[in-house]
């Protein structure tokens, strides 16, 4: 009995294995990459919640091989622009897509 749940366990740990491989595989990028954009988009966030003039709140960060689209809400073209600036200077970052609205 203990080896029937033993091989069910490692089944059940290889199909989420597989299910969450394909799941990176279905957005056709590597593992490798998804944790190189999410490293990216943690260290753009930092820089935003350190800068006085950016709302790290108000402004979404999303990554994708590389660049980084950038979303939401400023206060003023100067936070619009600086939030581009400071996630265009982060090591690593390739490009910027900058689709923030000034309200």
């Amino acid at each position: 009995m203990k080896l029937t749940h033993a091989v069910l366990a490692a089944a059940s740990a290889l199909a989420l294995v597989q299910i969450t491989g394909c799941a990176v595989a279905r957005d056709q990028q590597t593992v490798g990459s998804y944790i190189d954009d999410t490293t990216l988009t943690t260290r753009v966030k930092t820089r935003f919640a350190q800068d006085p003039v950016v709302s790290a709140l108000s402004i979404n960060v999303e990554t994708l091989k590389g660049t980084v689209q950038l979303s939401g809400f400023a206060k003023s073209e100067t936070e619009r622009s600086t939030a581009a600036r400071l996630a265009s200077s982060t090591p690593g970052v390739q490009a910027v897509r900058n689709d923030i609205v000034v309200r």
